[in-house]
């Protein structure tokens, strides 16, 4: 094998480990703020926002939330690749259809100016689509029947909000949404350390607004307690128990006192009140975005946080409403349903309103004899290293093999050289069949001539040393089938001696016998004469090249079906986890009908 073919066969092993460690490499995603995330069968998805400088990003991706995980080790799994949405960011979604599995996108702010107001995914068959929607493009309300029909309908403004944007909004039972906070200025500049504002002004908390989606009617109220700074881009979710609504974070304005970033409102009395917290509190976050999933209300991304120290996920365990934990580990069981009594903090005011009690937590699905799937980091980690150690072994390996086979090709080479330096000091010994008849009698018979005879079966020219000075050269070729004569051919010498600086032999072809005479010239201002043998090149190692190319050609082999094997383990792997997976979440959802 020649030097460029083994260099050309290491770079292509280290390029096949460079591609299994691309695909298995952990996915990091860009995305800062103003996402979307999406709660539907144990999949949180994350689609569209911003990066860190501003940039629209085009990423999809989702977090399995049916298996532990802790928040430093997060294991997302990327589908930006069969996104058809542009990207945007400052978009709104939701989960519905018939079977309440499908997410629905809607608006956002985009470059693409034909960028649909709607779209949705299927998660079923990995398919995005901007579906066809009757009626009139003004407002579409978020309950099943339209998400079925997909019809657009007039809603009533009457006692309706001013126009905002940036609000907190969470959906209550008997299918009322909650309005609280917002923004109506596009003005407004904030500092990204403390998350103040320091231009413009968010709106009030100290009233909210209920949208009856029934009746299509709008309802006021005040609310009191320990308002809130007036806030926009900050997260809110309907708490575990029905009745009372979470907030966190946000860009405020500054109260003039130490703020804090978590209020809770009790929809018994509209009271807002300061949870009792413990576990390590985070840095605040903005334009983040929160799903209650289990027990806990999961923060995903946000301004403002160090990546390097804070993960991109944070969890609050709000299943005990005396006391809020955060916690860096997620455990997907469903808790016990809370106590319905209100917090002692928050004394009654006012009666409580007509609110209906929340259903009961669902039951958690009975396991399935199907082994769950763990979390991928540690199997991806051991992989990657894995593959890495084997392509460096196989290149380590492949080199070495090269420099001996290259250091025994020199050697080779050298040894003929000798062999031809030293061929008019003695007989060298080679790996042929000598075919040399009555040696002492043609030397003899031709006064001292120098007689060399080619082999019939070897391409191998024995050189025998003169023992007279009559300076004629004889070479026997081998017999043809059409030669009867096997004597030499005999060319005198030159007897002129004629002075002459080529020593090379000149070849004549016999007519007759078949055989080829080399003829020396002889040099003038010499009278003895004791060597004149033609110049012959030193033999090729033809059979040690063969055996060493063959050699290194089944090397590759090996290497070759020792990747492809690892590869196609790896993918089996993976498909037969796709599958474990696909299984669970059919056995599941039938569960759940059930």
């Amino acid at each position: 094998m020649s030097r460029n073919s083994s260099v050309y066969f290491i770079l292509w092993i280290l390029l096949q480990v460079v591609k299994v460690n691309c695909q298995m490499t952990p996915f990091k995603p860009f995305v800062h703020h103003r996402h979307t995330a999406t709660l539907i069968d144990d999949k949180l998805y994350i689609l569209g926002g911003s990066d860190l400088n501003g940039k629209l990003l085009k990423e999809f991706f989702y977090l399995d939330v049916s298996v532990p995980f802790n928040t430093q080790e997060l294991s997302w799994q990327d589908l930006s690749n069969i996104n058809m949405v542009p990207p945007h960011d400052s978009a709104t979604t939701t989960k519905g259809g018939a079977n309440n599995n499908t997410l629905f996108l809607y608006g956002g702010f985009s470059n693409d100016p034909k960028m649909p107001l709607v779209y949705t995914f299927d998660p079923q068959h990995i398919a995005w689509n901007p579906p066809k929607i009757t009626g009139i493009n003004t407002v579409i309300k978020y309950i099943n029947r339209n998400t079925i029909n997909l019809n657009w309908e007039m809603g009533s403004i009457v006692n309706a909000p001013s126009s905002r944007c940036n609000y907190g909004a969470a959906l209550l039972p008997n299918n009322k949404i909650i309005y609280i906070g917002g923004m109506n200025d596009d003005t407004i500049k904030f500092d990204r350390k403390t998350l103040n504002i320091i231009q413009g002004a968010a709106l009030t908390l100290n009233e909210v607004y209920i949208y009856d989606m029934i009746n299509d009617s709008w309802d006021t109220k005040i609310t009191s307690g320990k308002i809130p700074s007036n806030r926009g881009g900050f997260s809110a979710i309907l708490g575990l128990d029905g009745q009372r609504i979470i907030i966190y974070g946000g860009i405020f304005n500054n109260p003039g006192y130490l703020d804090t970033s978590l209020y809770v409102l009790d929809l018994n009395d509209f009271n807002w009140y300061v949870p009792k917290i413990s576990g390590k509190i985070p840095k605040p976050r903005a334009y983040h975005k929160a799903n209650v999933i289990g027990k806990y209300m999961v923060i995903s991304f946000g301004y403002e946080y160090d990546k390097t120290v804070e993960s991109d996920i944070l969890l609050l365990d709000i299943s005990n409403n005396e006391e809020y934990i955060w916690t860096t580990m997620f455990d997907p069981k469903m808790p016990s349903p809370p106590p319905s009594s209100p917090p002692p903090s928050s004394p009654p005011s006012t009666p409580p309103s007509t609110l209906s009690p929340p259903p009961s937590p669902s039951p958690s699905p009975s396991p399935s004899p199907l082994p769950l799937p763990s979390n991928n980091l540690s199997n991806t980690t051991g992989a990657v290293l894995g593959t890495l150690l084997g392509g460096i072994l196989l290149s380590v390996g492949s080199f070495l093999i090269y420099k001996w086979n290259k250091n025994k090709r020199e050697q080779s080479t050298i040894h003929g050289n000798e062999n031809y330096n030293d061929y008019g000091q003695e007989e060298k010994e080679l790996p042929i069949i000598r075919d040399i008849h009555n040696y002492e009698q043609v030397i003899n018979n031709n006064n001292g001539q120098e007689i060399i005879q080619i082999p019939r079966n070897e391409n191998t020219t024995t050189i025998i040393p003169a023992n007279d000075h009559h300076g004629q050269e004889i070479i026997l070729t081998p017999e043809n089938e059409n030669t009867t004569n096997h004597e030499p051919t005999i060319i005198p010498a030159n007897d002129h001696h004629e002075n002459t600086t080529n020593h090379e032999p000149t070849i004549i072809p016999a007519n007759d016998h078949g055989q080829a005479i080399m003829q020396t010239p002889e040099n003038e201002n010499n009278v003895n004469i004791t060597n004149h043998e033609p110049t012959i090149p030193a033999p090729a190692v033809v059979s040690n090249y063969n055996d060493e190319r063959l050699s290194l050609q089944a090397f590759k082999d090996e290497m070759l079906q020792a990747v492809k094997q690892e590869i196609n383990q790896n993918l089996r792997n993976e498909i037969l986890k796709v599958v474990r997976q696909e299984s669970y979440n059919n056995i599941k959802n039938n569960t759940r009908q059930d």
